[in-house]
């Protein structure tokens, strides 16, 4: 054991080296945990943001004023007057969201108490800003009005009064969500490319030949490139979450960053052993990027770091919540977000444990084939 031990060692030292000195890897490692973490959690945003809106003024009283001024950014962008028959034509080429439609005589008729109507045209093809929009414009409109007639406390003399209280991220701000869930993004991708990449690069540079006259084991040699590039991309993924996410970006981190750092390397564990898999399946490297693809979006897609499991179909959350995957960004969310402990997330790591294991024992006995093979 102590010479297995011995040899995986020194076989590890060799394929970080060779990692090390190739260029194009580690730029991808560098751009996947700096500029790519960065863009993502810049760049998409599930919250409402500088969304265009219309308004047709038939009123053109003082309320009606109050209300197209309520709307500000940086939610909304300041209202666009337009004709009433030309609303069909600006939806159609995508320049407004919403359009706000307030009649004739609508300050007389709320003054009056006759409870007139404003009607709220949305293009919902941009589902999420079409969603959340709809309802804070409409908190606006009501807020506005009841400012208007000076009634700013008849919330509290309605006969039910809901408090809303947001817990782990109080402003709802996308980016906590996307800019760590990227990193996991990024573990997953670069575990399996690098480790698949660095077993076809020993077969296409032929120094597979090499490794097989030593007197080394399948199961020696496997488990080097898996501690080798799982060890490169635990420490990029660090630093990353550490540097990027949580200096650079402000995203707190609640809880355990060694804890985090555990479920990293147990999960890295897993996904280079599925990259080791899918090596030996693909004689070149066109053909492992066409496996890497597919296995990487479903893995991706059923995970929840997309949507949430639990809007998934029954039949498939109890398909997909043994994927390691799945297990992984669970766990990231429990411990970053929520502050959760080990005697709260350890079924989990048992169950990201448990795939790699056998995830591992697949990886030998292909890799001893292709060995077989190769000599």
């Amino acid at each position: 054991m102590r010479q297995w031990m011995r040899n995986v060692a020194q076989l590890s030292r060799k394929e970080i080296f060779s990692l090390l000195s190739d260029t194009t890897l580690m730029a991808l490692i560098l751009f996947a945990f700096t500029l790519a973490v960065l863009s993502v959690a810049k760049g998409i945003k599930a919250e409402v943001s500088n969304a265009s809106v219309a308004i047709i003024d038939d009123d053109h009283s003082e309320l009606s004023r109050r209300l197209r001024a309520a709307i500000q950014p940086p939610y909304f962008r300041p209202p666009v007057d337009v004709s009433r028959y030309d609303t069909d034509a600006e939806f159609d080429r995508g320049r407004h969201i919403f359009a706000i439609e307030i009649p004739p005589r609508f300050e007389a008729d709320v003054l009056a108490g006759r409870s007139p109507s404003l009607q709220v045209l949305v293009d919902a093809t941009a589902m999420t800003q079409a969603g959340l929009g709809t309802a804070y414009l409409q908190q606006i409109l009501t807020s506005e009005t009841f400012a208007f007639l000076r009634a700013r406390n008849i919330d509290f003399r309605l006969p039910v009064n809901g408090v809303v209280r947001v817990q782990f991220n109080p402003n709802t701000e996308s980016f906590w969500f996307t800019s760590v869930m990227q990193v996991v993004v990024d573990i997953t991708i670069l575990a399996i490319i690098l480790v698949g990449a660095a077993v076809i690069r020993e077969r296409e540079h032929g120094t597979i030949e090499h490794l097989l006259v030593m007197p080394v084991r399948a199961s020696e040699i496997a488990v080097s490139k898996i501690v080798a590039n799982g060890t490169v991309i635990l420490i990029a993924s660090l630093m990353s979450l550490w540097g990027i996410v949580n200096l650079w970006l402000k995203v707190p981190i609640q809880g355990s960053f060694m804890l985090f750092a555990l479920s990293a390397a147990i999960y890295l564990f897993s996904v280079t052993a599925l990259g080791i898999c899918l090596a030996t399946l693909a004689p070149t490297m066109p053909q492992f990027g066409l496996l890497v693809v597919p296995t990487y979006a479903i893995a991706y897609l059923l995970s929840g770091a997309a949507t949430p499991v639990q809007s998934m179909p029954i039949a498939m959350q109890s398909s997909v919540k043994y994927l390691p995957t799945t297990q992984f960004v669970a766990l990231t969310q429990s411990i970053l977000f929520r502050g959760a402990g080990i005697d709260i997330v350890w079924p989990r790591l048992l169950c990201v444990a448990t795939a790699g294991g056998l995830f591992l024992a697949l990886a030998l006995v292909r890799f001893r084939s292709m060995l077989a093979q190769q000599g």
